[in-house]
Formats: structure tokens, C-alpha cells, sequence
């Protein structure tokens, strides 16, 4: 199974991108074909062999991983499956490509595999960063019903099938859009506790748009991929969520001129998932109204 590597960079981070693409180079088993895309700026100096696309401006974390997909031919087509890995990330075993290839080999079904992220000096991985409800033991592997955007790797076959990450989102919830669509074409996706990216440990909201993206796309995420009668539903729950978490007034203003801002814009072309979808992702243990 030939494998490719997309590495998303602002260029701020030059010597954690250098210690990622040696992890990627130790990997066991054939190479892996490397591109980093510069989203809007400058690319410092790389290691021979490594593909390189520089972009004029920011495409947001969406569109830059998708020119690093089509880096590979049309939907990644020159290779099996595609990582997706931070730049400030590295990967510190040795044996995860093979566990990979071994992964996809085995259930031909399995679309997308979500790595665990844990922090390089402590071993801990953020409750968040278990794409579960069920979250409490990050080193148990399960199916789920999304995947963590910086750490995991993508069967080329479900972008051909599915398409890639929605532009338009810029930042926040590309994942659970493109993990919708995935599920909704049959596809499964796996987390899995034994492929490890080091990340140090970060707060999403040090993004100064975080909660105005959260809550648009949040939005967007719904109208784009649910039965029109779980829209208002799923929604609702999380507008009660989040004033449930008593955010800062800052914050709540920025949510909230979101949240309209979704409903107020083009969410993107309309695929509603199949009730069979819904079904699923409630078996798998987060039915989509949460």
C-alpha cells in the first residue's frame, strides 16, 4: 500500500516541521511521499525529495490539505492513503505507517483512521482529542463517528468517492463534515490508540476566530449533512451547551454573531445523510444531535 504525507505549515514553525519530516523518513516499510504546502507564506529550506507547494495567500486548514491531496493527482489517486499530520507534531514510533497499511489492508471498509494525540512530555492526551463521547480512556481503540484533522490517515478511495474538506470552513469542524460524508457512503472510520502523533498539549481557543468559526460552521455542518428534522435539534443542543458553559461575554458575542452568520450564508451544497446514516452513527454511540 503506497502512502503519502500532507503537512500543512504557516512557515512560523520551521525546526518542528524539520523534527516531523524525520519522523516521517524513519517510518518503517517503503517511503512515504512527502508534500508540505506553505498556506500563504514562504517555505523554509527542506529535505530533498520533499514536494512543495507554496500558496499566495491563506486557504484556511481545509483548503491547503486539499492542494496537498491534489499535490497527489486527482483526489491523491498517486497513492493508496494520505496522512495528515501537524507541522508542530511528530511521530514517535516507528512501526505507525505499517500499522496503517496493515489497518487498511485488513478491513477493506475502514475509509479514515484518527491517530492518538498525546503530549510529548507528559503522555496525555487531551480529553477533546478522543473523538468519542465516551472519552475517560484514551488507550482504548474504537470505531467512531469522526477524526482528529491534524493526526490521521485517509483512504484515497473515500476522497475520489466523497470529495475532500469543505473550503469554505476555513477552520473548525472540516472534519466531522468530510467524517458525515465518509459514514454516509458505507465507509467506517477507526480510532486508534497505538498510531501516536506527539503534539504538545494547546487550548483550541488560542485561534482568535475559534468561536465565531465554531459556531458558523457548526451551523453549516448541520444544514450541509442532516435530515432537515435533526437540524433544529442538534442545533438547539448545542446553542444550550454552550451557554452552559457560561463563556466570557467576548466569546458569547463572537459565538453568537456565528451562529447567525450560518444560518445568514451559503452553507455549501445540500447532501443530507440517509436515517440508515443516522442509525449508524447512533450505534456507534454519538447519534447526530449532539
Amino acid at each position: 500500500m503506497r502512502l503519502g504525507a500532507v503537512i500543512l505549515t504557516m512557515g512560523n514553525r520551521p525546526e518542528e516541521l524539520r523534527t516531523l519530516l524525520e519522523s516521517v523518513a524513519k517510518q518503517d516499510g517503503e517511503a512515504i511521499e512527502v508534500v508540505v504546502v506553505g498556506n500563504g507564506a514562504p517555505l523554509p529550506e527542506l529535505p530533498e525529495g520533499v514536494r512543495t507547494v507554496e500558496l499566495p495567500e491563506n486557504l484556511g486548514i481545509p483548503g491547503g490539505r486539499n492542494v496537498g491531496i491534489e499535490a497527489f493527482g486527482p483526489s491523491g489517486s498517486e497513492v493508496d492513503a494520505l496522512l495528515f499530520l501537524d507541522d508542530d507534531g511528530l511521530l514517535p514510533n516507528t512501526d505507525t505507517a505499517e500499522l496503517v497499511r496493515e489497518a487498511f489492508t485488513r478491513d477493506p471498509k475502514l475509509g479514515i483512521i484518527s491517530f492518538r494525540i498525546a503530549d510529548p512530555d507528559t503522555g496525555e492526551t487531551q480529553r477533546r482529542h478522543v473523538p468519542r463521547l465516551r472519552a475517560a480512556d484514551p488507550l482504548r481503540s474504537s470505531r467512531v463517528t469522526t477524526f482528529l484533522g491534524g493526526a490521521n490517515a485517509v483512504r484515497t478511495k473515500v476522497l475520489a468517492e466523497v470529495g475532500g474538506l469543505p473550503d469554505e470552513f476555513f477552520y473548525a469542524h472540516e472534519e466531522t463534515d468530510l467524517a458525515w460524508r465518509t459514514l454516509n457512503a458505507g465507509w467506517m472510520i477507526d480510532y486508534r490508540a497505538d498510531m501516536v502523533l506527539h503534539h504538545p498539549t494547546t487550548a483550541p481557543s488560542r485561534h482568535a476566530v475559534y468561536h465565531r468559526m465554531v459556531a458558523r460552521n457548526r451551523v453549516w455542518l448541520a444544514r450541509r449533512n442532516l435530515p432537515a428534522l435533526l437540524v433544529p435539534v442538534y442545533l438547539g443542543v448545542w446553542l444550550l451547551l454552550t451557554l452552559a458553559r457560561r463563556p466570557s461575554m467576548p466569546a458569547l458575542r463572537a459565538w453568537l454573531g456565528g451562529f447567525k452568520e450560518g444560518w445568514t450564508t451559503p452553507a455549501g451544497p445540500r447532501r443530507p445523510m440517509r436515517w440508515r446514516t443516522v442509525w449508524r452513527l447512533t450505534r456507534l454511540g454519538r447519534p447526530p444531535v449532539i
